[in-house]
């Protein structure tokens, strides 16, 4: 992964999105030969020269102050999240650690906790949304996971390459669309990381779906909501989640989903539940 690319595109990626009636500036008429705003209105906007901004573009960001990369962030009518990947972008290579290429292991009191979470699919995600713990529910709902090679326990590789999550999720765009943002947050933060580079190449050959949603430099840190499932199982499910970063371990985040108390959701799960249990405990 190109660190200075990718820099560059996102900063293009999210001056195409704006107008500038969208930033209180005029437009003037006629038709711009690129979409979004010009590189002239958006360095106008931040407080910085033509010059210096276009040199960031170009993805020469490693000497940036955080004052003009707050400016060009409020410019550019940044999210959380996009500030935050942004900052990863220009920050120097040098003083990234390389921990990212170390196996990852859950402690054992977490893996406790989540077994213990009865009637909640529940799965540890760790860098490049790798699957590195699971309960007995989270297998049942989202896969086999210890029948699966290491290298297909991963969120992405399960929503890209295998056919039956386009039946499992209802807005199965959607959530192609979050996962994809979340894996862009981690190629900021890990750009010498070769096993994600290897992930992002495998999916770019092996998925269309990808490589468009990819190229769009959306960023995004999701942590909860609701998503509509529909399991071979249980059916229909109307499911909440939670997504919750461990302070002890920040490179490792719990990913919890359960439906609302006496919903038909809730009972489904139960019924799921009470299907994946040992004979001793049925």
């Amino acid at each position: 992964m190109d660190q200075r690319t990718d820099l560059s595109e996102f900063l293009r990626s999210r001056r195409a999105r704006l107008q500038p009636e969208d930033v209180g500036l005029s437009h003037h008429g006629g038709r711009r030969r690129v979409p979004g705003l010009r590189r002239e209105e958006l360095a106008q906007l931040a407080g910085v020269s033509v010059a210096y901004y276009t040199r960031l573009e170009q993805g020469h960001g490693q000497n940036v102050s955080s004052a003009v990369l707050e400016a060009i962030a409020q410019a550019l009518r940044l999210s959380q999240a996009e500030r935050e990947h942004l900052a990863h972008l220009t920050k120097p290579v040098h003083r990234r650690s390389r921990a990212s290429s170390r196996p990852q292991r859950v402690r054992p009191s977490l893996q406790w906790l989540i077994d213990s979470m009865e009637g909640i699919p529940a799965l540890v995600l760790g860098r490049r949304l790798d699957i590195i713990a699971w309960n007995r529910l989270g297998c049942a709902m989202f896969g086999d996971f210890p029948a699966m090679p290491p290298e297909q326990r991963n969120l992405a590789w399960q929503v890209f390459l295998v056919p039956d999550s386009h039946e499992l999720y209802d807005n199965w765009e959607g959530k192609a669309a979050d996962v994809v943002a979340s894996l862009r947050l981690d190629a900021g933060l890990w750009p010498d990381d070769p096993k994600l580079a290897s992930l992002i190449g495998e999916l770019s050959v092996k998925s269309e779906e990808f490589r468009r949603l990819w190229a769009a430099h959306d960023v995004q840190d999701k942590g909860h909501g609701v998503k509509e499932l529909h399991h071979p199982v249980a059916g229909r499910l109307t499911l909440a989640y939670e997504t919750l970063r461990l302070p002890a371990d920040p490179d490792q985040v719990l990913l919890a989903y359960h439906a609302e108390p006496g919903s038909p959701s809730a009972e489904s799960l139960r019924l799921l539940a009470s299907w994946t249990a040992t004979p001793a405990e049925a």
